[in-house]
């Protein structure tokens, strides 16, 4: 079932909610692979690759308020 998280770029604090929908990454040691969307929103989409924390958006939710 898919689910919702959080992604924050930690070099420049911006965030996006996204849809996982997979089991990837399948390269590397990445975490999480996002869309060109979510990569562009994020700041990183001409370097390919960010640090980044992924959230779950029960904790997302939890933490906001």
């Amino acid at each position: 079932m898919p689910s919702l998280v959080k992604v924050k770029n930690l070099e420049n604090g911006k965030s996006v909610i996204v849809l996982v929908n997979d089991r990837g990454p399948f390269a590397g040691d990445r975490e999480i692979d996002v869309s060109e969307k979510a990569a562009k929103l994020l700041g990183f989409k001409h370097r390919g690759t960010a640090q980044v924390k992924v959230q779950d958006r029960k904790s997302t939710r939890l933490n906001s308020s």
